[in-house]
């Protein structure tokens, strides 16, 4: 059994402290092409969590019979078994998003931090474990793509959830700038991807070390001692 603090660490650490989008700069592709919106990045993110969670579960609960020669071979072909289910499952309960998406859903199987959580994780560690692993670091790829996504649209469009009927029928995106708001281009162009990207990089460093000068502060004297002289 997965202890809470156990879960905690590897939450932690698949949303934030080992963000492949922020730190390990994996899967640049689809994270640079698709966040042209909020909802294009969250419905990547969710197909990528599935496939991850699911195929760290499976390698584990197989990894002692998969001989050690042919692990890779044997990974790909697990994770590549998933995103075939999630590509005929979009396509036929969601075609209007899965055409948005398009090759980028079949790509997943070659997004580098699939196939690193499986090798890194999932081979050495138990199936539950390897599903929260999984499920986590597509946590942080989730609210990566979706805040990346969302900031681009606002600043392009003056708009957020644009495509969200592709989704869920009957809904429609949210005009937060007036309608005559000329938007940004390059916010929605690739080189507008690697400006926004910059600064969430460059922010969670800056959030990062501004904790550890607080936790390597020392304390006041009065409070190290209770307040006692």
């Amino acid at each position: 059994m997965i202890t809470w603090i156990e879960t905690k660490e590897i939450f932690h650490n698949g949303a934030w402290k080992q963000n492949s989008s922020l730190v390990q700069m994996l899967g640049m592709c689809p994270l640079l092409a698709m966040t042209t919106s909020l909802v294009n990045g969250a419905m990547l993110s969710l197909a990528t969590i599935f496939v991850m969670a699911l195929s760290g579960f499976v390698v584990a609960l197989l990894r002692n019979f998969i001989p050690h020669e042919i692990r890779i071979p044997v990974f790909i072909m697990i994770a590549a078994a998933l995103v075939t289910v999630v590509d005929l499952a979009m396509a036929a309960y969601m075609h209007d998003m899965y055409n948005i998406l398009g090759i980028f859903i079949p790509l997943i199987i070659t997004n580098c931090i699939v196939l690193a959580r499986i090798e890194a994780f999932a081979a050495k560690n138990g199936p539950i474990q390897s599903l929260f692993d999984g499920a986590f670091m597509g946590v942080g790829m989730l609210w990566t793509l979706s805040l990346l996504g969302g900031l681009r649209e606002l600043i392009g469009a003056g708009t957020l959830f644009s495509g969200i009927e592709a989704v869920i029928p009957g809904l429609q995106a949210l005009q937060l700038f007036p309608k005559d708001y000329p938007g940004f281009l390059i916010s929605i162009l690739p080189p507008g991807a690697f400006i926004v990207l910059a600064f969430l990089v460059a922010w969670k460093n800056w959030f990062e070390a501004r904790a550890a000068l607080r936790q390597r502060r020392p304390m006041p004297e009065a409070l190290a001692t209770g307040g006692c002289h």
